[in-house]
């Protein structure tokens, strides 16, 4: 297992470093628990999709239409003790009642225990659909009773599919994302655009889920980078991760379910985006021909661009096509991770936990996108919520909101298991807005500046409480 006895000396260190009870930051306390309470057993999986599309009466006035569909996908695991289910949601977040309602309802009609059950949004921003109710109720309107109806019956259809299985860990490299903070060149402030040389984690990880024979079931793939190409276009999409799903399904069968899991990529964009270049520069233009200067400022979707100019057609259409090439891109190296072998078990443990930690708040008093130090006061405390979910030795922590790069990786880094995964925008809606790391909190950039926390305490809670709630069990 270990390459050298000083790599062994490390791990054991690691893990004696987190033996007995957790002080998390706002001083709850976590006790260790033993390998008794996490009992393995034979693994059996089953995964389904549901088409999550509004109807075309339920589209804002905005949306033009659909240019590819919007999916629930599922993947439910039973060892014999207890149960879990894997969500990936074509959505740009998960909100609060949503997950509580799903979660609640399959605990109760499915048997899954709620605290083991992940709900992740692909976060991608063409995907309309509000859940909530009008103002002044409390009553869903139909269309989210609807929409609420076929996120469950994905996790039903699946546990419905139980098989005997086995699962493996890989990880590949794909270099479609890159750090989007940057300090612009000609005016030295911060702004949104392609920094090479930040730091970036190119990690997929990808957890394979087959048959006892090898063939594949499903599977559940975990990247950084946001899901903005097709926000201009004001279509219906799923974007990249709908494309890179679509193609690793359409490479391994119709009933394979390829989930997308959202990693940290609060400030990580693809690295081809013209809504940062050209399409930004047009409407910038667009707007000054009017009396507006929106150059510190960013209208939503394709608002103010003029759709009978022959550029902006030309770059639309581009990135139609830049989705495509960068699922395939993607769904390549999930596939090569898929065809790689990997020790694989039949025989697990599953353990879900769940917990919030709280940071101090703040509330911006002036406005502007980028570029110069904004101004607060003090605001209401921000509660954060975390998820850990444990197949084995595979560790997936869940943050409910846009987290930044460096976080994921420190967790990786000081968790106590080699093959740990951050799954972000999961289990709900954080009111903390982006959550830098630390050492960001210096740089002058929209998530920074928007972002409703105090800097000092988020990182280190979301870490530390994440990895206060892993099993102290070697496995």
């Amino acid at each position: 297992m270990y390459k050298s006895l000083e790599m062994k000396r490390t791990a054991a260190d690691m893990r004696i470093r987190y033996i007995g009870s957790f002080i998390l930051a706002m001083g709850t306390v976590v006790p260790c628990l033993s390998a008794q309470a996490v009992p393995s057993g034979s693994l059996k999986v089953g995964a389904a999709k549901t088409d999550i599309t509004p109807s075309a009466e339920e589209l804002p006035k905005q949306y033009l239409g659909v240019l590819d569909h919007l999916y629930a996908r599922a993947i439910v695991i039973n060892n014999g003790h207890s149960s879990a289910a894997l969500v990936s949601l074509d959505a740009g977040g998960i909100p609060n009642a949503l997950w509580k309602n799903v979660t609640e309802r399959a605990e109760k009609e499915l048997g899954i225990p709620a605290v083991n059950i992940l709900i992740t949004a692909t976060h991608t921003h063409a995907a309309p659909f509000a859940f909530r109710p009008p103002a002044g109720s409390q009553e869903l309107p139909p269309a989210a009773i609807r929409y609420q109806e076929n996120v469950f019956q994905a996790i039903k259809q699946a546990a419905g599919k139980l098989q005997p299985a086995q699962v493996s860990y890989g990880v590949g490299r794909c270099y479609l994302n890159v750090q989007r903070d940057i300090i612009d060149p000609d005016t030295h402030r911060w702004w949104e655009g392609a920094n090479y040389d930040g730091l970036s984690d190119k990690t997929v990880a990808v957890i394979k889920f087959q048959t006892l024979a090898g063939k594949p079931i499903a599977l559940y793939y975990n990247y950084a980078m946001h899901a903005v190409i097709t926000g201009t276009l004001d279509l219906v999409s799923a974007d990249v991760p709908g494309a890179a799903s679509r193609y690793v399904e359409q490479a391994l069968g119709d009933d394979v379910v390829a989930l997308w899991s959202e990693g940290a990529s609060g400030d990580q964009n693809p690295v081809y985006f013209q809504q940062t270049y050209d399409l930004r520069n047009i409407r910038i233009k667009d707007y000054a021909s009017r009396g507006q200067d929106i150059s510190n400022s960013m209208p939503p979707g394709g608002q103010g661009l003029d759709r009978t100019n022959p550029e902006v057609i030309r770059l639309m259409n581009e990135q139609k096509s830049m989705i495509t090439s960068m699922g395939q891109i993607l769904g390549e190296e999930v596939l090569r991770v898929n065809r790689t072998r990997t020790p694989a078990q039949s025989d697990v443990r599953l353990f879900g936990k769940q917990t919030s930690v709280t940071c101090p708040g703040r509330q911006r008093t002036d406005q502007g996108r980028g570029g110069a130090a904004g101004t607060y006061t003090d605001g209401a405390p921000i509660q954060i919520g975390l998820g850990l979910l444990m197949i084995d030795d595979i560790a997936i922590g869940a943050v409910n909101a846009e987290v930044y790069n460096l976080i994921a990786q420190r967790l990786k880094r000081e968790s106590p298991y080699a093959k740990t995964i951050m799954a972000t925008l999961t289990n709900g809606s954080a009111s903390s807005g982006y959550i830098p790391d630390d050492a960001s909190f210096g740089h002058n950039t929209f998530e920074v500046l928007s972002s409703r926390l105090q800097p000092g305490c988020a990182e280190t809670s979301i870490v530390d409480g994440i990895t206060g709630m892993m099993p102290r069990v070697t496995y």
